[in-house]
């Protein structure tokens, strides 16, 4: 069973939903980033997902764009990022999941990258450009390194599709709350409960719903309907405001603070 299975299996027993937070890798610089990791991990997250900086971020939003300028800016690449995965790794054994686009992937050469990602201690793979029908080349190459691979599905998604998500996804499915880019919201779409329902109908795999979550109240509305929930530019956003008080201990604190309350959100909720 891979880390990621078994950090959902024991959030089940413990009627528990999932808290997925996202970090841009190098922001606001490389060594408070790997420090923010940590901090994440330790306040209550269940899975990290960090994100490769890419100069093309199609589906990010304006927060995580300008986290992802800021990251290069300070000089990430994949490779850099993966090395920090892998010290990271040594201090915690929570679930990590990159995400990234196929563009950095395949310019480091979809074995190289498979290898090295699984080396460093990352579980998990999420593609956001990469739909399931052109994963022919990454597929195998990601089962043969113990790499969970994570697809997406949105609102509009057919139902040929999510059925093909299905199939092709492990570790969870990650449901697209809404059409358009990352970024925080007032409130759920209404069209969540719908598209959960339609993905319980064709899978068993834990269901998180990312895109527009930023608050407590959201991670529990989500985590009544589904496996749980992924908060990504509303903890960018935090670092970003922190980060330009220039107090480093004033920003882990912040960030603790604000993921332990997301955390907190997601307790007693599971079925």
């Amino acid at each position: 069973m891979s880390r990621i299975a078994e950090r959902f299996a024991a959030l089940r027993v413990r009627h528990e939903g999932a808290l997925v937070v996202f970090l841009t890798a190098g922001d606001p610089n490389p060594e408070l980033s790997e420090q923010l990791v940590l901090t994440v991990a330790e306040a209550g997250a269940d899975v990290i997902e960090i994100g490769i900086p890419f100069s093309d971020p199609l589906a990010d939003g304006p927060t995580i764009q300008a986290s992802t300028f800021r990251a290069l800016q300070q000089g990430m690449t994949p490779i850099r990022v993966l090395e920090m995965v892998a010290r990271v790794r040594q201090q915690s054994d929570i679930p990590l999941v990159v995400m990234t686009y196929f563009n950095p992937v395949w310019q480091m050469g979809v074995e190289r990258f498979a290898r090295e990602a699984s080396e460093a201690g990352v579980d998990g793979v999420i593609m956001t450009d990469m739909p399931p029908e052109e994963a022919g080349e990454w597929h195998p190459v990601a089962r043969r390194y113990g790499l969970d691979t994570i697809f997406l599905v949105a609102p509009t998604s057919t139902e040929e599709r999510r059925k093909l998500v299905a199939q092709k996804s492990s570790g969870f499915v990650y449901c697209v709350s809404r059409t358009g880019v990352t970024g925080a919201r007032q409130h759920l779409p209404e069209e969540v409960p719908r598209m959960l329902q339609a993905m319980r109908q064709v899978t068993n795999l834990p269901l998180c719903v990312g895109f527009g979550i930023s608050r407590p109240e959201h991670v529990r509305a989500v985590c009544q309907m589904a496996d749980g929930a992924v908060v990504g530019s509303a903890v960018v956003s935090l670092v970003e405001h922190e980060a330009t008080c220039g107090d480093t201990e004033a920003l882990l604190r912040s960030v603790r603070v604000f993921v332990h309350s997301l955390k907190e959100a997601t307790r007693d909720v599971g079925p």
